[in-house]
């Protein structure tokens, strides 16, 4: 098969993933009512708006969202416009979420960022702030690969083709000079796409070698006997790259722009907290789980994960855009026209007015 078809069915599928997914996981699940934020008195709503409706992931890398939801950080600037929430499991679908209304602001990786903004020709999506940075590792059986030379030949999950980890691995190993069919997921390394849910059963039966995945994944797959071949970071200049965005309708930022930076004061405020309180906002980004997913993380897995991670206001823009180069070179994607998809102005004014530093669109802003 040529090159050129291979990528036309490249773009055909990953054209497809936010519906395939959609029809598997909605639109989301609405993140549990616990009560936990409560309105202020005499709060009034912002823009006369009901509510703005938060979207996020079950990992600990949307830590932002996570302990701001816990401890009442979008809810306090948001006064008493309510704060709503719904979790994904997956990009493609809080894209969909976004696009349909459902959702009006979510954290997000830079993959379905790219592709959801690219796949409207500019017009669905700004991203308007950062969120994290790591938390991405390749983690192996020992038993079965101890360099970075034995991978070749092996089989190694991802959470989901066309997902920002699976475009980093795919790109990995163009780098190692090796061969894989970016559809299939064949050839010299045999590529799984398996639900982060899933990978590490998977991984203790010995159906896949190891995985490249996001935290608290990677940690379970080391409880359950895996060791760290590789974290990602180690491949970034200063150890930096982007893994969670936050992004918001562009609809919605127009018409609402006070509710979008009060979720931007909300989300600095976290960040502050969380590097400031790193052994109170894990236990936070915890409970938090336990209340969404009913279950909580065991801190043999909550603690190394956690310590991978680094909590950012910056969106670290100039990674974005090697990421998306990256998915170019695996065949996912056409040389993208990223101008535009950032928006900063609103984060800028949040950070200036907390003496904090501006960050940078690395050139890729609004006009």
């Amino acid at each position: 098969m040529s090159a050129p078809t291979v990528l036309r069915r490249a773009l055909a599928v990953v054209a497809a993933l936010p519906l395939l997914t959609l029809a598997a996981c909605g639109y989301g699940s609405q993140a549990k009512d616990d009560n936990s934020a409560k309105v202020a008195a005499g709060a009034e709503k912002i823009d006369g708006l009901g509510s703005v409706k938060i979207g996020y992931f079950g990992n600990l890398t949307h830590g932002t969202a996570l302990v701001a939801n816990q401890k009442g950080f979008f809810q306090k600037e948001l006064g008493a416009t309510k704060a709503e929430y719904a979790v994904f499991s997956a990009g493609p679908s809080e894209i969909e979420a976004l696009n349909s209304g459902s959702i009006d602001i979510g954290w997000i990786g830079p993959s379905p960022a790219i592709n959801g903004y690219t796949k409207s020709d500019g017009k669905s999506l700004r991203i308007i702030g950062g969120s994290a940075s790591g938390g991405v590792k390749l983690v192996v059986n020992p038993k079965k690969i101890t360099s970075l030379k034995d991978v070749k030949g092996k089989k190694i999950a991802t959470p989901q083709l066309g997902n920002t980890q699976d475009v980093a691995f795919l790109n990995w190993i163009a780098g190692q000079g090796w061969k894989v069919d970016p559809l299939s997921g064949k050839g010299d390394v045999t590529v799984v796409r398996s639900d982060n849910k899933v990978t590490p059963d998977a991984f203790k039966s010995g159906s896949v070698d190891g995985a490249w995945v996001p935290e608290p994944t990677a940690s379970k797959l080391v409880a359950e006997g895996g060791k760290v071949l590789l974290d990602e970071a180690s491949l970034w200049p200063d150890q930096k790259f982007v893994i969670t965005n936050i992004i918001v309708r562009q609809q919605f930022l127009k018409e609402h722009p006070k509710a979008v930076e009060a979720v931007l004061r909300a989300s600095v405020e976290t960040n502050k907290w969380i590097n400031a309180n790193p052994d109170a906002a894990k236990a936070a980004a915890n409970q938090r789980l336990a209340v969404d997913s009913g279950k909580a993380l065991p801190a043999d897995v909550l603690d190394p994960a956690w310590k991978s991670i680094r909590f950012t206001d910056d969106p670290l823009a100039s990674t974005l855009d090697t990421e998306a180069e990256h998915a170019v070179t695996a065949g996912l994607l056409k040389k993208p026209d990223l101008k535009g998809i950032y928006d900063l102005t609103l984060l800028n004014k949040v950070l200036k007015a907390a003496g904090e530093p501006t960050v940078s669109d690395a050139g890729l802003g609004v006009g």
